[in-house]
């Protein structure tokens, strides 16, 4: 009588956090506070799923401000995830996935891919102009996501929520 292979990530989700701390960030040359549906929808999330928003910002798609927040979430003692919205398609702005993956010290490749196939059943083939990636950094765990509300209600409700006490307790170790 083996173990069932499901019971190993069942027992690591049981004893993950139930609460974790959050950054929320959209990355956009254009939102502002009352026009940021996905990084609102983001905060609703997160708190419904008993999380906490330590904090949440709007900066434009440059580097130097995009890795401003990230590196100040990184050395805030509070914060423990970094979700960013926003700049991960393939125009000449959108700088966000260059921005981060130059900031990771481990890479999840798994959950990029994951999104897109996801993201695949939703809207077909358009999926791959995504660029969603999560990491590390500094022992907090970094996802930025697409800036449509139906990106981020995808990851989050598929992806992120229901392993993100397990993947704190992860990277924690």
């Amino acid at each position: 009588m083996g173990t069932d292979a499901r019971s190993v990530p069942r027992e690591h989700k049981a004893q993950g956090p139930q609460s974790v701390r959050c950054l929320v960030l959209t990355v956009s040359d254009s939102k502002t506070a009352k026009t940021d549906t996905s990084g609102q929808l983001i905060q609703e999330l997160l708190s419904k799923a008993g999380h906490e928003v330590i904090r949440s910002a709007i900066v434009k798609d440059e580097p130097a401000q995009v890795q401003a927040v990230i590196r100040e979430g990184s050395r805030d003692p509070r914060v423990q995830v970094l979700i960013l919205t926003g700049g991960t398609g393939i125009t000449s702005r959108d700088l966000t996935f260059e921005t981060v993956e130059g900031m990771l010290d481990k890479r999840l490749p798994g959950f990029g891919e994951l999104f897109r196939v996801l993201s695949y059943e939703e809207i077909g083939a358009a999926a791959m102009l995504s660029r969603a990636q999560a990491g590390v950094r500094a022992g907090r765990l970094i996802f930025s996501l697409p800036g449509s509300p139906n990106a981020c209600r995808l990851a989050l409700e598929k992806l992120i929520l229901p392993e993100l006490g397990h993947l704190v307790r992860e990277v924690s170790r």
